[in-house]
């Protein structure tokens, strides 16, 4: 019979577990999948603006007029305008001008929202009530009439479209910012920063601006699928790029008289969008989520 048991107190376990299950590491969580496919419709979208050639060897801008509004096939997989020109082409060289559009309006109003927010948050007493103040009015306009006024004072085309939504989106951005600078300005290493006799522009460059980008970013992300969705609109009512320009609001324009009989010009163009957006939407949560 084994005697261990006299050795061992009695107040010590029975069995101790194994120090490698103890310290068997956490196993790694997969990316969803809705993530993955959202970054890979990006991918697709960002190659079709970058190398446009790759993905088609029909010219967007001239067609056949004797294969004008032919349905989808395996020579227009789909199908062709009223100028016998190739949707899919067509599309394709769109999206760098929708893209660059989107990109140009989301760093306008991340750019100029954070330049206000910061200022406003750290600032704080009279100048945080005037700025604040100025980021009411603006957001009480609608954002398709501000950008509308401001692209009647600065022309027609994609670039002036962008910038008008990126200013448009100044407001929200400013608001966001502010409040994360005031809260990030009250925690406890800010006031240890001033207090081992940091300077103030020295804490809030170094400390207080890139712990309140987080949810910036995030948002950033978001306003990406919002900027396209406006920039197609105004391409749509005609503030946009001129014909024929094939940025993708201009091509569900240029559709809209032939629904009855040729949907997929609009169908398509519309459905990319819709994708774009959705795929925005999709990595601006997952952003959110790993910043907060």
């Amino acid at each position: 019979m084994s005697l261990d048991h006299l050795d061992r107190p009695a107040d010590a376990p029975a069995t101790a577990p194994p120090a490698a299950a103890a310290a068997a590491p956490a196993p790694r969580r997969r990316p969803p999948l809705g993530l993955l496919l959202a970054w890979a419709v990006v991918a697709v979208i960002v190659l079709w603006a970058l190398v446009p050639g790759v993905f088609t060897a029909h010219n967007p801008l001239v067609g056949i007029p004797a294969e004008k509004l032919q349905a989808p096939s395996l020579a227009h997989w789909l199908g062709t305008d009223a100028l016998g020109r190739d949707l899919l082409s067509r599309i394709i060289h769109g999206s760098v001008h929708s893209l660059s559009g989107a990109f140009l309006a989301v760093s306008v109003g991340l750019v100029g929202g954070c330049a206000i927010g910061v200022i406003a948050g750290s600032a704080g007493g009279l100048v945080d009530d005037i700025l604040m103040r100025v980021v009411d009015v603006l957001l009480a306009i609608p954002g398709l009439l501000l950008s509308l006024s401001i692209i009647i004072l600065l022309g027609f085309g994609t670039t002036n479209a962008a910038i008008a939504v990126g200013i448009g989106s100044v407001a929200a951005f400013a608001r966001l910012s502010r409040s994360e600078v005031v809260r990030v300005r009250r925690t406890d290493y800010i006031e240890a920063a001033f207090g081992s006799g940091g300077r103030y522009a020295t804490v809030l460059l170094r400390h207080v601006l890139p712990n309140s980008l987080n949810a910036v970013i995030g948002y950033a992300a978001l306003q990406f699928g919002v900027a396209i969705i406006a920039i197609s609109t105004l391409g749509f009512l005609g503030y946009g790029a001129p014909p024929p320009t094939p940025e993708w609001g201009l091509l569900i324009s240029e559709g809209r008289n032939y629904v009855a009989t040729s949907w997929w010009l609009t169908t398509f163009p519309g459905l990319i969008v819709v994708a774009v957006v959705l795929a925005a939407n999709r990595i601006s949560s997952s952003l959110g989520r790993k910043t907060s």
